[in-house]
């Protein structure tokens, strides 16, 4: 076992898995996934990836280029003479149906109690809160949080989730960056006041002061970081001229306010005090866990506290050069912790070490457990296809990982009373969701026809939603009788595509190119089928909100989306049917427009068939009450061992 010595003590990393005697690397038979050896081909380029937050886009249009911070977490392919593993599409149809036992086996490990509840269609609870029976000091470390800043499903969570644990007892503090960008999105923290309090940061050579704004909502402390990096048009990573080359420092900034917070803001008279349990978010604030073991606990401080990573998104990592190690305010001695190496293969030039330091990395090492923001992403990330490098460190913390899918605002999307569409409906009466079609066929100009399915898209407009799957497919599908909704920004080429789209097929395809909030709403319950071709997706949202609003999700099976959609079984229950959408696999143009062309055959053919996909998804309970149960789950696990670095 290796070990890094550190101020007497030691910090221990498991051995890594995945190696031969001859140093060559063959993860997927070493982690326990052989039968995947054939299912997939691992040889694809290098995607390097941005340091930023990925999610839905909600208010700002983010582009690659402003997502490109620092260099990032990247999905590697291996080396030119490494073997390449693939397979005819009736052999990977037949292994696949054998594996799916295994696979749900494997995901099941990472599960919470409650998870499945979720998945086998729990009707909706009460909404009445019932008090937790552990109560806790929670700080959530966040570079977003709605409605205060957001660009995408982490502010969706971190906006949400602290307000529903308030709610059932639990002490909540949110701390995220004041951002001012001089527009209108400032009065934002119009409700957040100037606590007088001014701590001192030690980093990147120099002595930096910041202050604190505090707002009391909804039974959570919103407490925001104010420094003048923060001060800047654009959205929290960056503006139409890419990512914020300052990036790095704006969030250890963050992470070493964060770390003060809980000891000196007397927050309704007093502090959060040293047991307290921080959840920290994605990279951004990954250099929480370490600071806490680096600099608190040798002196005392914060030895009964814990601290928790939620990965949404593996992608984006924060990796930097080696040499700006010494900005990060780290004793000389933890390097290690975030120390990263580059694959030879992998470097620019032949004198490049590959050596960087990756933030994301020093928290997966660091933190007392692990949550993603679903069950099957937990998994995902242990394989060398969702890893993006870390795989094989995962694996070896894969007994503290647990997966817990997101909630949504079930009183912002609420079909009975969504003030965004022109008429409601609910699981009781949906009759008028078909005249919330015909509004939306009037609204784009489309031809008036109930009869005929619609079928919608929101999201980004880029490579990891599947966009090119669908640009691939779009002519193939217009020669059918359906009607095809796109809303979404992103890649300029795609964005001439749906234009150039609507032109040829007046009659069929509208594409809005932006983001507008009624409009994702009137989208969602006037659409029959919503689709979600997505390479990867930690969670997502859009197909729960489909659910909600009875619209039926045709989705790529990875991540939460197979979490969280239930493939139609006709024959199910006796004839009944069972499921609530379409799971296609493998990722394909054939495997998507098959799985279109069966939603639209049942919703003309199989009425009553088609009703019941909408009865059992209506039905369906993804509130935030219901991820705060699980979440607590873990709230207790993580108190009963020690600190996992003391």
């Amino acid at each position: 076992m290796a070990s890094l010595q550190i101020s007497g003590g030691s910090v221990r990393f498991e051995p890594l898995v995945g190696f031969n005697r001859t140093g060559c690397v063959h993860p997927i038979g070493s982690l326990g996934f052989p039968h995947y050896r054939r299912r997939f081909s691992i040889g694809r380029p290098l995607l390097l990836r941005c340091s930023s937050v990925s999610g839905e886009s909600q208010t700002d249009d983010i582009t690659d280029a402003q997502r490109d911070a620092s260099l990032l977490g990247f999905q590697l392919p291996p080396p030119g003479d490494q073997e390449l593993f693939g397979t005819s599409t009736k052999e990977a149809t037949h292994q696949e149906e054998n594996s799916d036992a295994t696979d749900e086996a494997e995901m099941a490990d990472f599960g919470v109690p409650g998870n499945r509840a979720v998945e086998e269609g729990a009707a909706e609870v009460a909404h009445t809160s019932v008090k937790a029976e552990v109560i806790n000091n929670l700080v959530f470390v966040t570079s977003e949080a709605a409605p205060y800043s957001k660009t995408g499903g982490l502010g969706d969570v971190c906006g949400s989730l602290p307000i529903a644990l308030a709610g059932r007892g639990h002490r909540v503090m949110v701390i995220s960056p004041r951002y001012l960008n001089g527009t209108s999105a400032d009065k934002n923290y119009a409700g957040a006041k100037d606590l007088g309090v001014r701590v001192t940061v030690h980093c990147f050579g120099a002595s930096q002061e910041v202050s604190f704004y505090h707002e009391y909502r909804d039974g959570v402390d919103w407490v925001f970081i104010d420094h003048q990096s923060y001060h800047r048009p654009g959205n929290p990573y960056g503006d139409s001229k890419g990512a914020f080359g300052d990036n790095q420092f704006r969030f250890t900034l963050l992470c070493h306010a964060a770390c003060e917070a809980p000891l000196v803001l007397p927050l309704g008279g007093f502090t959060y005090g040293e047991k307290s349990l921080f959840l920290v978010n994605d990279w951004h604030a990954g250099l929480v866990p370490i600071l806490l073991a680096a600099k608190y606990r040798p002196y005392g401080v914060y030895k009964d506290a814990r601290s928790i990573l939620i990965i949404h998104n593996l992608a984006h990592q924060g990796v930097e050069p080696a040499a700006t190690y010494s900005n990060l305010g780290l004793p000389s001695e933890w390097y290690g912790a975030v120390g990263w190496v580059f694959p030879t293969w992998a470097r620019t030039h032949a004198l490049d070490t590959g050596e960087a330091v990756n933030v994301l990395k020093g928290a997966i090492v660091t933190s007392d457990r692990i949550i993603t923001v679903s069950q099957g992403y937990a998994w995902e990330i242990t394989t060398v296809e969702g890893g993006y490098g870390l795989q094989d460190l995962l694996s070896s913390r894969k007994s503290v990982i647990n997966g817990i899918t997101n909630g949504i605002n079930i009183d912002e999307w609420d079909p009975s009373k969504d003030e965004h569409i022109p008429f409601h409906y609910s699981l009781d009466d949906y009759s008028n969701k078909v005249k919330c079609k015909m509004a939306l066929q009037k609204e784009l100009g489309l031809p008036i026809r109930p009869e005929c399915p619609m079928i919608g898209f929101i999201g980004r407009l880029d490579y990891q939603k599947g966009i090119d799957l669908i640009q691939n497919a779009g002519h193939d599908l217009m020669v059918d009788d359906i009607q095809f909704v796109m809303l979404g920004s992103g890649d300029p080429k795609c964005e001439s595509w749906m234009r150039s789209m609507e032109e040829t097929y007046r009659d069929k395809f509208r594409g809005w190119v932006g983001f507008n909030v009624p409009i994702s709403h009137r989208i969602t319950a006037g659409c029959d089928i919503l689709l979600m071709p997505s390479r990867f997706e930690p969670c997502g949202l859009n197909q729960l909100y489909a659910m909600r609003y009875g619209t039926i999700p045709v989705v790529h099976a990875t991540g939460g989306l197979r979490d969280t959609v239930e493939n139609f079984n006709p024959y199910a229950e006796g004839g009944a049917g069972a499921g609530t959408g379409w799971v296609f696999s493998p990722l394909s143009k054939d495997s998507m427009v098959s799985a279109l062309r069966l939603a639209a055959a049942t919703y003309r053919e199989y009425k009553e068939s088609w009703e019941g996909l909408m009865r059992r998804g209506m039905c369906r309970n993804y509130s935030w009450e219901n991820a705060a149960v699980q979440y607590e789950q873990v709230f207790q696990w993580v108190f009963m061992d020690p600190p996992y670095i003391k």
